[in-house]
Order: structure tokens, then sequence, then C-alpha cells
């Protein structure tokens, strides 16, 4: 199972603090946090997104820890500041949340607001109008509530038979790399031929889980959050041809501007793994007018215009690590390569 997989990692981790490589090899100039979900724990055995959850007690004993660690807090604007210039004596620390789900503003922001950080929100702008399909809640939501389910792949019917937890989580992984394989509109379809089986309400589920405009604009008020896009349907970018990619960058853009009424510099790539895009996407965000797009790929961020501002790592910060010297070794850096540039970083 995954979760065997990835002992091998955890123990480089421990082993680099134990070391002290954490404490006396840290490099960059600083590192992006990626949050998915903040939230409190959820009932129930199989909860394969469960694995992208913290807590809002793990969320602030992690920003306890930063601020003695004397990391300096930024927002992305400042971000592109430090990534381009000499290196500074503290290092930083951005933190960005994907999706503009509703536990942000319920269980994050409250914990954000009280420690007076800076944070960014990447929001794929379909979700707050209320017509985003979060497909994955859809897939968990199905696969917890059946024993047994059937599906036309590849025009064939499949059929599959979960009756234990690992069954499910096993389908639930296969299902999930199969519809992130398709095209946006072939995911669509399939999403809504599982959801008419099962009776699912794909559109209400997807409208729960999200923040609508009103959420998002309390949130724009704050002086110390960012706005970024993340898109208008949060595809998967490497599935679709170039002249519809970039229109999801571009419209993405325009329909968040004309909400806040304020420039949206910053774009997270949807999914942001190095399947889910390609370089043609990097170079398509500085043409949409991104200073900066991120991405999940880990890694810390060199000063000097040695990372590629629309390609920026992002260390992924969730329920699978749930340790805080496993995220100080991360935050050094020791545990990543140095990542060679892939093209001009500045503005």
């Amino acid at each position: 199972m995954a979760s065997d997989d990835r002992w091998p990692a955890r123990l480089r981790l421990e082993l680099a603090w134990f070391s002290g490589q954490a404490a006396l090899r840290s490099r960059g100039a600083g590192a992006i946090l990626r949050f998915a979900h903040v939230r409190p724990r959820r009932r129930g055995r199989f909860q394969p997104l469960g694995q992208h959850e913290i807590t809002p007690q793990f969320l602030d004993r992690a920003i306890r820890a930063l601020k003695q660690w004397k990391y300096d807090f930024l927002g992305m604007d400042e971000v592109c500041r430090r990534a381009v210039t000499l290196p500074e004596k503290r290092r930083f620390v951005a933190l960005t949340f994907d999706g503009a789900t509703k536990d942000l503003i319920n269980f994050a922001y409250p914990v954000l607001s009280r420690h007076a950080v800076p944070f960014t929100i990447y929001v794929p702008t379909a979700f707050p109008d209320g017509v985003g399909e979060a497909w994955w809640l859809a897939l968990e939501r199905m696969i917890a509530r059946e024993s047994r389910i059937s599906l036309i792949m590849d025009n064939q019917e499949q059929r599959f038979t979960i009756t234990d937890n690992a069954e499910k989580q096993a389908v639930f992984s296969y299902l999930e790399g199969w519809l992130r394989s398709l095209p946006p509109a072939d995911l669509s379809a399939a999403i809504a031929d599982l959801c008419t089986r099962y009776r699912i309400d794909l559109a209400a589920l997807s409208r729960e889980a999200s923040m609508d405009w009103e959420d998002l604009t309390k949130l724009a008020a704050d002086p110390l959050v960012t706005i970024g896009s993340a898109t208008v349907n949060y595809p998967v970018l490497a599935n679709m041809k170039d002249a519809a990619a970039l229109r999801e960058m571009t419209m993405g853009k325009a329909v968040a501007e004309a909400a806040f009424r304020r420039e949206v510099r910053h774009l997270a790539f949807p999914f942001g793994d190095r399947s889910s895009f390609r370089r043609s996407h990097v170079v398509m965000a500085e043409e949409a007018g991104f200073a900066s797009a991120v991405s999940t790929i880990p890694g810390i961020v060199d000063a000097e215009g040695r990372t590629n501002l629309r390609a920026l790592p992002r260390i992924s910060w969730d329920g699978r690590i749930q340790s805080l010297r496993r995220m100080r070794v991360l935050m050094s850096g020791v545990a990543f390569a140095p990542v060679k540039p892939t093209g001009s970083a500045r503005s």
C-alpha cells in the first residue's frame, strides 16, 4: 500500500533531523507551503481524501513553530521579489491554499487571523459561481457508500467489487487516476454517468464544499490576503489543447479581477504535479500576465533568479506528514536536490 511506500522518505527526514542537517545546511531563500484542507477530523475508515487534510490545531502548531524558527511570513508579491534579489539573512515562508474550499473560511481563517500572518488563496472561479465540478468528492462518497461499482471505461462496462477498506482504497486510486487522465469533456461525462447511476448530486456536493463570492469578498477585504487564480474549472491542463489551456488561464484571471476589482497576479496550476502541466503552460502563464505560477512539485525557492517564477515549487503540507520535525527538515531544503532553472525568472 502507499503508506508503506512512504516509510523510506519518512526515515530520510528523521535521519536528517537527528543528524542536524536541517539546522546546519539550510539553503535557498525560503519555501512555499501548500494546504488543501484544514478542518476537524472526520469519522469513518474510508477517507482517501483525508490524507490531504490537517486539523486547525496542527495549523496553529505549525505557524507557532515557524515563528519560533524565525521565518518571515510573506505574500506572493514579496516572494517574487525575494526570489530575484540577493539572499536575505532570514528565510521566508509563504502559506498558500488551493481550491477556495469552505473549510478555509470556517476553520483555517480564524487561526490565520489570530496569528496575523499573510496567506494566498488560489480560486478556480467556476466553484464560487456554483458550476464547478468537485468530481473527487463525488468519487469518494460513491465508493464509501457502495459495495459494487460499474461504469463505462474505454467504451466497455467495467465492474468492481469493493467489500472492505483496502479494496475501496485501491479502486478509488485507480478510478481517480483514470479520471484525471481524461480530457475535461470526457471526465465530465464519465463522472455525470457515475453520479446518475449512484444517485450523487454532484452540483450540490460541489457547492456545499466551496466558498461563494460573499465568502471570498470577506477574505479579499483583509489586507493580509492575496487572491490568486486557479483557472476557471480546475482542469488538468496537460489533457487540453494549448488554446483551451490558455483560455482557462486568461478567463480565470479576468473573472477574478472583475469580481475583486483588483489585479490578480498569481496562478496555481490545477493539481500541479509533473503530469498535470507542461513546459508550454509555464510560458502561457507569462503570456496571460501572471507574475508567478506555483506547482505542487516539492522544493524550495532560491534567490537571485535561480528559480523560475512561473514554475515555483511548493511543499504540500497535509495529513501524510504530521510532524514538526519533518516539517523543519523539508523547510530547510536539505531533502530536495537543487532544481535547474527552466527559463527566465524575472517578471
